[in-house]
Parts: C-alpha cells; structure tokens; sequence
C-alpha cells in the first residue's frame, strides 16, 4: 500500500522552498484590500495569475498614470502617453544632497501609437488615455510594449536602450526620435544601419537598426522613418568619442531579459538571453567589480576598464559575457556574539538582565514595526542570557515571547492582523488593508523586510528555546518569511521573487506600491542587514540549510551594499567633494538621489542618522562596521550633534555604541550614565555589546579579519550539514 500523502509529508522535513511551492502551504486568511492599486492597469494578462513586484526597478512604470521616471542604468527613462523617453542624466550635487532629473535627450513613439483604438498589440488605456502595457518581467529587466507595435527591452547596465517592432504592424511602422533640444548635427552610414545624432547640449548619439532605417528632419527637433521600418533598434549615448568604435562592435548582440541565481551560498549569478550576433557588453557598478569572478570556469567575462559611464552609484565599467558570477565575502550567522565575551564582565551584564526581564509586560501597540522592534528586543535578552550562562531569566522571556507571538501567528492578536493579499500576492495586515498609512506603510507593500525581520528573529530565537513550539508555528513563521526571502516564480508561488531585495544594485528597497520621482529609496540599511540575518537564524532554528544559505547570502550582499553606497568615506571619488565634506552617511537613499535627511529627522540629527543604520544592535552589527577606522570617524563627525539640548537618550546609546568599537572604557562609562533606550534596545544589549568588544580588536587581528570569521563560521556549518556541502560545493 502507498503512503498516504500526509504521511508523506512526515517523512521530508518542510524547507522554506518547499512549503512556497508545495500546492497548498499556509497562508494567513485572504482579505481584499481598499487601498492597493490594480495591478491589470499595466501587467499583461499572462502575468496576473503570479505575484507580481512591490518593491521593483521598474515600479513607477506600474503606478498611477505609469508616467514617472525610473533610472536604469545608464539611463532616466520616463513614459509618456505612447512614447518612451530617454536621459543620460547629469548630477547636481551640494552638502545636503545629490540628485538626478529626467530632462529627456530623446523621445522614441511610433507615429501612430497616437491612435486611440485598441487594435495595437501593447495597447493599454488608463484613465482614457493609450499607456505601455508591462509584457514580462524578470530579475534583470522589464519589456514595455507601447501602442502602435514598439516593443522596448530595457535592462539593466546596458549601455544601449534596444527597441523592436512587434504587434499588428509586425512588418513595418513608422517610427519618430524627438530631440529635447535641436539635433544640430545627423549623419548615417550609406546602408543606413547606423546614425549619429549630435544635439544642441553636446549630447551625441549612437543609433544601431538591424535593418536600413531611412531617417530625415521632419523639423529641428524631431527626426522620422520616410519608410515604414520592422526591425530592431538601438541606441547608445556616446560619452567619449573613443568609446565609439566600442559601441560599434558589440552593438549586434543585445539582451532580452536576465535572470539571477542564488546558486551557491554567498554566490549571485547572472545569465542574459540574448538576439543577434557577436558577444554581448553590459556596464558593471562598483559593487559588480569588486565582487565579479573574472575566468570562472561557468562565466567568461571580460572587463573593459576603460570604457565607463559616469553614474549616481559610481562608475559603471564595461564587461562582455553573457553570464557573470559574483562572489560575496561570507558573514558569520550566529545567535551570540561573533568573538565572545569575558567572564568577568558576565556581573554587569546579568545585573542588567535581572532588571530589564523584570520590566517585560504586554504589548499595548497595534503597529507591526514597534510590535516587532518590542519582542526582537525581549529575544535579546534570552540569547544574552545563554551567552552570560544565566539561564534563570530564559522561562520569562519565553513567556513573554509566547504571548506576544501566538496572537499574530494565529489571528487572535485584538486590533490587528496578518491576511494574505491575493492580488499583488502577499502578507498585509488588517488595518494596512483599510489605510495606506496604517502600519508604516505595511498595506501597501512599504518595508515589509524591515517589520516582518524584527518578528522572524523573535519567532527564530523562540524556535531555539523551545523547538516544541517553533515546530508547531514552523508553517506561520514560513509564510511570513517566504514574504520576503521567496525564490520562486510563476502561477505556483505565494509571493513575489525577493520582494525588497534588488538582485542587480545588490541591496534591499522599501516604498512599496507609492509612487515617487526619484524612484524606490531605503533608510535602514542595518534593519535590512536585520531581515535576512533574521531568515537565517530561523533556518538555523529548523535545520533548514536551503533558508540559512539564502539568509545568509541576502544579508552579506546587504552589508557590502551598505558599505559600498550609505557609508561616505574621504578620499573615495563615488560622491562629490562637497557631500563627502559633510556627511560620513547617506540619510535616505534612493534610486536617483542621495538625501542627508531621514524620513522623521533633519540633516542636523546626525546622531538619528547613525543610529538608523545601526539598530538592531546584533553580532552581525560587527561585520556592518567592521571598519574600526572609518567607525572612528562615524563617532568624531556625529559627536557634536550630542550637544543638542533635544537629543534623546535612546539615539545617544547607538553613537556610544560604535565608539566601544575603538574605545569600550569611554563608552562603557556614557553607556552607564543613559537614563532611556530606544525601544529595540535595551541597557542589557548595550553593555553585552560593548564588553563583546574587550580585545575584541586583537582577536580580529588574529582571525586576519572579519572575511576569515565568516569563511570559518561557514566551513563549520558545511561540516555539520550534508545541504550545505552540496549548495556550497
């Protein structure tokens, strides 16, 4: 007789894969939100039976009239009406910020995408009016179709922006380029296949066609086909005139769509698909080059570098091949501190703990993000206290941490909820459904990786204590996890791909589905670092290899983000001088913009800018800032905002957190002297934190670094896990 199918289920342990894909895994009860918007104003029909992005590149292009400007690199583009338009940006930058604005070079329609039937193939209405149609979408890039049968294939880190002519004109259309200012200069080759365009802001442009296309001035500023073309098209903005025969050669191959594989722990990969011939050139940003494979044995690439086009993120420098690996230095998951702490100092901290356990009681918040910083902060306490070999206090934190939890695991929590939104495809909750503002935002798909990280890290360390109870809320805890860390794609998934992490910039965005002019932003970086970090831990709770690797992938691509983008060193060249000269972090950063302010401070707050990218104060905190030097001047360049008379105390404890890095006697003396903490920190956490950094600086030395930590934490892991050994083979 065959086992029944449930006891099938028995016999194979749940993975956070598995239970995503399995035909009916948990989800929490389905809700029909009033405030999110319909996804079938801009995603082809194929594409509404999967989850469909929140957090995306692409996001401004599905939101409200669809016509606001999203950067991918190298380019601004912004749709309007039935055409696309295209910048190659200039900065403006000054001590507070630095932005980009969409000021378009060309525009690109179809001459009778104006035409008001839905007989095109791409045809979309809203409000009245004809819009680009979303055909599909991947890890890489986002296909646009537009009215009239233009078809635009726009990824990432490609130098030229490629169209193609598809839809009820298939054999040919009539197709016109709009200068933002007058194209003083227009040459083509005598086959026609190639065009230069030099405009009045000294802007020149390459254009490519697969086929002759038979250009003239239809005035000064507007160039148009004088024979139907069917085809594809290219076009590539010329920076440097000895960057031309470049362009030329690699201007046959382009790409249709990317894909990135977490194949390997601590590993990215990416694979283009790709039309026509010749090899293909893509650009690669700073964090690309610094963690590229060049001549590994799946991935012939070749770095071109010097060929560059400047961006907001850095140089991006060109590489050939079709695929890349990537390779990020691995990072130490571990529930108690990374280098340890000394006996003697275990009185001041077990003192600290009797008081602070003493004080938990109920949770009279509805919000999911002060919910979730409330019992993060409680499993501090219990994994300092088997750190310290104290274990006397665990059962009331347990307690407390059953409480709290089983509520909104089970849909008795009074005044709020976790439901399942069917039609984005996701976790929101019962008054996100109802406000958009409710919640921070949750309703919406606003930082979902920053609420959801601070609840798996309680239910991951409740897991650890008592296993009983994490089997029994394994399925809860997955769904709220799968959220946010969900591989999977297709009609079979729950949620979207990786909802805030972005597989190309290599960190985390939140703002959901509202729309803003520069593009999708994050202000925490260490909350983000938090939220994988945290997806780790649970996976470590439950023995699940697959969710440790994708965790701990998520969070060491994070933290190199974070130091490459947010953290603002002097003498480095990614942001101009009078920026560097003023800040040692970047407040708010978005996809076309550097900010100084946070969302709820003014660039004076410094002391709230630290603490924003510090908190959680975790031991993954140390491999974040394992800079001492730049951490040293983090500390000099926020310590005069501390003389504000309205500074408060919890803000203070995270700058004295990051001087015990370099100096822990200072520290620990301010850290003693606190009269509040944040209300995700705890006089608890702060003095583990800082007696974990005794010698700490000598044991780094000795460990040859934070990279060897995390390449020894890793090797150990492997040897305890067949999983491991095979995913990190």
């Amino acid at each position: 007789m065959k086992p029944s199918q449930q006891q099938q289920q028995k016999k194979k342990p749940l993975s956070l894969s598995s239970l995503i894909s399995c035909p009916a895994p948990f989800r929490f009860p389905e809700t029909e939100s009033m405030v999110l918007p319909d996804p079938s104003a801009f995603f082809a029909k194929p594409l509404l039976s999967s989850p469909l992005p929140t957090n995306s590149f692409f996001q401004n292009f599905v939101l409200n009239d669809g016509d606001r400007p999203e950067y991918i690199h190298p380019y601004l583009l912004k749709s309007s009406a039935a055409s696309l338009g295209l910048s190659f940006p200039s900065r403006v930058a000054d001590p507070r910020s630095i932005y980009q604005s969409f000021t378009p070079d060309l525009t690109i329609s179809s001459s009778v995408g104006g035409d008001d039937s839905s007989d095109h193939k791409g045809a979309n209405n809203v409000g009245g009016r004809q819009r680009h149609l979303v055909s599909s979408f991947d890890d890489l890039s986002v296909t646009l179709d537009f009215p009239g049968g233009l078809r635009f294939h726009l990824v990432r880190g490609s130098p030229y922006v490629t169209c193609s002519t598809v839809g009820c004109r298939r054999e040919a259309t009539s197709i016109s380029f709009s200068a933002g200012q007058d194209v003083i200069y227009f040459t083509s080759t005598a086959n026609h296949t190639k065009h230069t365009f030099q405009l009045a802001n000294g802007r020149t442009y390459l254009c490519y066609s697969s086929g002759p296309l038979h250009l003239a001035h239809s005035s000064l500023n507007d160039l148009a086909t004088t024979v139907d073309y069917a085809g594809v098209i290219r076009l590539a903005y010329l920076p440097d005139p000895s960057y031309e025969q470049i362009l030329d050669h690699y201007s046959g191959c382009y790409p249709l769509s990317g894909q990135a594989e977490l194949t390997r722990p601590f590993c990215v990969k990416y694979k283009w698909t790709t039309r026509g011939a010749g090899e293909l050139l893509m650009l690669a940003h700073p964090l690309h080059l610094r963690l590229l494979v060049e001549g590994d044995a799946g991935s012939a690439t070749t770095v071109l570098r010097n060929f560059k086009y400047p961006s907001i993120d850095g140089e991006l420098v060109g590489v050939v091949g079709r695929s890349w690996v990537l390779r990020a230095d691995p990072v130490p998951v571990t529930w108690h501190s990374i280098l340890g702490l000394r006996e003697e100092n275990y009185g001041e901290i077990i003192s600290a703990l009797y008081r602070d356990v003493d004080a938990l009681k109920p949770l009279s918040t509805t919000s999911t993000y002060y919910y979730g910083k409330a019992v993060a902060r409680a499993a501090r306490l219990a994994l300092i206290a088997e750190e310290v070999h104290f274990p006397t206090v665990v059962p009331a934190v347990q307690l407390f941490l059953e409480n709290s939890l089983k509520p909104w695991l089970d849909g008795t929590f009074f005044g709020n909820a976790f439901l399942h939104d069917p039609s984005w495809g996701g976790v929101v909750t019962k008054q996100g459904a109802v406000d958009a503002d409710a919640d921070c935002g949750f309703g919406i798909y606003n930082a979902h990786h920053y609420h959801l990280g601070y609840f798996l890290y309680a239910i991951a360390v409740l897991s650890k204590i008592d296993p009983v109870w994490g089997r029994k809320h394994k399925s809860q805890a997955y769904a709220l996890a799968g959220d946010i860390v969900s591989l999977s794609r297709g009609p079979r998934a729950r949620y979207p791909r990786l909802r805030c992490f972005d597989l190309w910039k290599l960190h985390s965005w939140e703002g959901g589905l509202a729309e803003f002019e520069d593009g999708r932003n994050q202000q925490g970086t260490s909350e983000a670092v938090n939220a994988y970090y945290s997806a780790a831990l649970l996976g470590l709770s439950h023995g699940d290899a697959s969710l440790v690797a994708t965790g701990s992938t998520l969070a060491a691509l994070e933290v190199q983000a974070a130091q490459t983008w947010w953290h603002v060193r002097e003498g480095e060249d990614m942001y101009e001088e009078d920026f560097v000269k003023e800040n040692r972090l970047v407040g708010v950063l978005w996809a076309n913009k550097r900010d100084s302010a946070l969302w709820f401070a003014p660039p004076e707050s410094k002391e709230c800018r630290l603490g924003i990218h510090v908190l959680p104060l975790l031991p993954i905190t140390e491999v974040l800032f394992r800079d001492a030097g730049f951490v040293r001047e983090l500390v000099r360049w926020v310590s005069p905002a501390l003389e504000r008379e309205d500074v408060k105390e919890g803000w203070k404890g995270f700058v004295h957190a990051m001087e015990a890095v370099y100096d822990g006697p200072s520290a620990l003396a301010k850290v003693r002297a606190l009269e509040g903490f944040d209300d995700g920190n705890s006089l608890t956490n702060l003095l583990w934190w800082i007696h974990s950094r005794s010698g700490a600086m000598e044991a780094r030395e000795a460990a040859a670094g934070e990279q060897v930590l995390g390449l020894t934490w890793w090797r150990r892991m492997r040897s305890c896990w067949p999983g491991l050994r095979r995913r990190g083979k």
